[in-house]
């Protein structure tokens, strides 16, 4: 079982700060800053800017970030080294890249003329970075040229979005059948574990409970941490009790009880409500709005929107009774995800955007407003996308701003922390310290 890692403190956090006023500008260098003594020379100073570390340290204005070799150096109101290259900001904000705890990479999201597994996996990864988010947990479905990529994303050129990777998803009722694709997928060296439980609606049979308990079993034995794909909220408890490490979607069918709620205090696992997974099975039934935002449209991929805009489409989708029920069940994770962030319940940012109808990076900034309509503030939205996030996958390098920590990070020309919609006044998006191309 995952076991919190410094998650109690941003739990807490997500709490208490239950308004969306700002906490007092502090008087001096934010938490973990460090002065700096050497040379500036090959350092980038990002100047005259308002910085959200996402360590729950109250922002500082007027401050500076600089960036040596991918890395942040400092993060303060003190003066740019003398002898690094300066970029001003006027006054715009900077907060950590947004992290993924659960995305699929695929690389359908590719221009058509981009050949080979690898290169199409890297497109969609340069898509999600193109909207802020900088770190995916893809949970099945990526390409066998995905794990070249990850092994070569400790680059100081590196631009496009981060990438942990599972293997295809554990589905079996055969426990020795379940224990050899955990074993498959641990050989090929996944970061993590998915274990799919669902019944789609009654219209197939789950994963049974004894291979369940022999796919963990192998992933315990080799330190490989499990997310678990969920809709009931009793096999989320079962799930917990038998030592799930993530549990990857909203409990959908029932509100959640004080015992689970308890249950998930107790292991420290988070839990990921993936909340715009449930629209995408249903708004192609007529034409979104969203369709028209310049925002969307700035990279969304005509052939896709083609494909879902098919009248034929829209009438299939229209007319299938499991929109309906997926709509009420939006309405019920919703309403989940309030009680989960009242009672501290640690919550890590994920949309299962990727597959087919669910647009990369786009669909992330749906998620933000699906979070804020179920009564989260833009401080706990921002939270649960960067620090949380990234100590719910027990990443130590990224989901804040300081020193010594990659320096991927965004810059927002309006203040987030007033309004979450301010996330799409994205300026620009940098990882390792490298701009992100957004044309």
């Amino acid at each position: 079982m995952m076991r919190i890692f410094g998650l109690l403190s941003f739990a807490l956090l997500l709490t208490a700060c239950g308004d969306s006023s700002e906490p007092p500008v502090e008087s001096g260098a934010a938490t973990g800053s460090a002065a700096v003594t050497l040379p500036g020379a090959g350092a980038v100073a990002y100047t005259d800017v308002n910085i959200w570390s996402g360590t729950g340290a109250a922002p500082l204005h007027n401050a500076s970030l600089v960036v040596r070799d991918g890395r942040i150096e400092s993060v303060s109101i003190e003066p740019a080294p003398e002898g690094a290259e300066i970029v001003v900001l006027d006054g715009q904000w900077i907060i950590p890249g947004f992290i993924n705890a659960h995305g699929h990479i695929s690389g359908r999201w590719a221009a058509d003329e981009i050949q080979g597994d690898a290169a199409r996996a890297a497109a969609d990864l340069a898509l999600y970075a193109r909207y802020g988010v900088t770190t995916v947990l893809s949970l099945g479905g990526a390409p066998a040229g995905a794990f070249g990529i990850r092994a070569a994303q400790d680059s100081l050129s590196l631009d496009r979005a981060r990438l942990l990777l599972a293997g295809p998803p554990v589905f079996s009722q055969d426990p020795a059948e379940a224990a050899a694709m955990t074993r498959a997928n641990i050989d090929a060296g996944v970061d993590w574990i998915k274990l799919r439980v669902d019944d789609n609606l009654g219209t197939i049979e789950k994963m049974s409970w004894d291979a369940l308990e022999a796919a963990l079993r192998v992933a315990k034995e080799a330190n490989v941490p499990v997310a678990t794909h969920i809709f009931y909220l009793d096999d989320a408890a079962k799930l917990l009790e038998m030592g799930s490490g993530l549990i990857a979607h909203s409990v959908r069918d029932q509100e959640v009880s004080d015992e689970f709620v308890q249950a998930m205090l107790d292991s420290g696992v988070c839990y990921v409500p993936t909340l715009v997974r449930e629209v995408s099975t249903f708004v192609y039934g007529e034409r979104p709005a969203f369709f028209d935002d310049p925002f969307f449209l700035e990279a969304a991929k005509q052939s896709e929107i083609d494909r879902v805009s098919d009248p034929e489409f829209m009438a299939r989708m229209a007319a299938n009774p499991s929109a309906a029920v997926y709509r009420k069940a939006l309405e019920q994770a919703q309403e989940n995800l309030r009680v989960m962030v009242r009672s501290g319940v640690p919550v890590a940012f994920g949309t299962d955007s990727g597959p087919a109808g669910r647009f990369p990076g786009y669909f992330e900034h749906m998620e933000f407003d699906l979070m804020r309509e179920a009564g989260m503030t833009a401080r706990q939205i921002m939270l649960s996308a960067t620090s949380v996030a990234a100590s719910c996958l027990q990443l130590d390098d990224v989901g804040t701003l300081e020193p010594g920590k990659w320096a991927d990070f965004v810059v927002i020309a309006q203040n987030p922390l007033a309004d979450v919609s301010a996330l799409h006044s994205i300026q620009s998006v940098y990882i390792a310290g490298n701009a992100v191309a957004r044309n």
